[in-house]
């Protein structure tokens, strides 16, 4: 991959996480205004949530930006386990949102009642949630799939789902004017809180999905069925009769191949070489990032035929 492509891949990957800690600001300070302003235990769970994206948007960015960085001495296969670090961080952020959550939906459910006041505005900070909520999270799930990066998808996953969370908190909103304009339905006043326990129950999930793939990349779990199609794909090679020890691993959006192939012990170096090649091209046209690294052995049957 030339310096140019590496550098405009990039450039697109911080542009994707820089616009989302923008729209974090900007939706984060909202929805405290707005949930102070009305008491809306919902809104106001949604403003944790969005300072925590705050956070998480930030360590992204500075993940994306420094994982970029070209290997040295000190990390041969490059700085890629950053993305996968910063993945990892924002579990632990969005885990502690659920707590906080949880403890204030408890609190005013069976101990400290408070009443929401409802306004215009709760409903206008909660759509204009969705709107952009929708508009990031796709843009980073398409720079996440362009480039591979676990730190882009992760927050892509996140923000997705805070577009039903967000809608959860309209319907506990819905509900919360129901009871206090129709007579005999004022037991819907503590919708509020329990739409925000439901927005924390969508953040558990979400910590628990991004926190094993987080962990699975961390340990460098291969990817399922990888190495299956590397080994047909190069052993239809002519002059490869065996791929076997094949070992895959990412770091951030890199992906590391290692493989070993058995091939006539009495091919001169130069044409070892060139077998080498064409198996690493082979499996540089499957994957355009990979970096293939190919041990040739000789073929024991084909060696004692041979020496006969």
């Amino acid at each position: 991959m030339s310096a140019h492509v590496v550098s405009k891949a990039e450039h697109e990957k911080r542009g994707a996480a820089l616009s989302s800690v923008f729209a974090a600001v900007g939706l984060t300070t909202f929805k405290i205004i707005v949930g102070v302003m009305t008491g809306s235990l919902g809104i106001l769970a949604e403003a944790a949530h969005s300072g925590l994206d705050l956070v998480a948007a930030l360590v992204t960015f500075l993940a994306v930006r420094f994982s970029g960085k070209p290997p040295d001495a000190e990390h041969p296969y490059g700085h890629g386990k950053i993305e996968n670090l910063s993945a990892l961080f924002e579990t632990f952020l969005l885990l502690i949102t659920c707590v906080w959550i949880i403890y204030e939906a408890v609190e005013r459910l069976f101990f400290h009642p408070v009443d929401v006041a409802l306004s215009v505005w709760s409903f206008i900070v909660m759509a204009t949630s969705i709107v952009v909520d929708v508009t990031r999270s796709r843009i980073l799930l398409k720079a996440a799939k362009k480039y591979k990066s676990q730190a882009l998808e992760a927050d892509a996953l996140h923000f997705s789902t805070d577009v039903w969370s967000s809608s959860v908190v309209i319907a506990g909103l819905v509900f919360v004017g129901i009871s206090q304009w129709v007579k005999g339905l004022e037991w819907l006043k503590n919708a509020d809180a329990v739409a925000a326990l439901a927005v924390a129950l969508i953040v558990v999930y979400v910590s628990i999905q991004l926190g094993m793939r987080t962990v699975a990349g961390l340990l460098d779990e291969a990817p399922k069925d990888l190495d299956k199609q590397i080994k047909t794909e190069v052993e239809s090679i002519e002059g490869v009769s065996d791929c076997h020890n094949i070992r895959v691993r990412y770091s951030g959006p890199h992906l590391f191949v290692d493989v070993h192939i058995l091939v006539d012990g009495h091919l001169s170096l130069n044409e070892a070489h060139a077998l080498t090649e064409k198996v690493e091209k082979k499996i540089e046209a499957l994957y355009s990032d990979a970096d293939v690294t190919v041990h040739p052995e000789p073929r024991p049957d084909l060696n004692r035929e041979m020496d006969v």
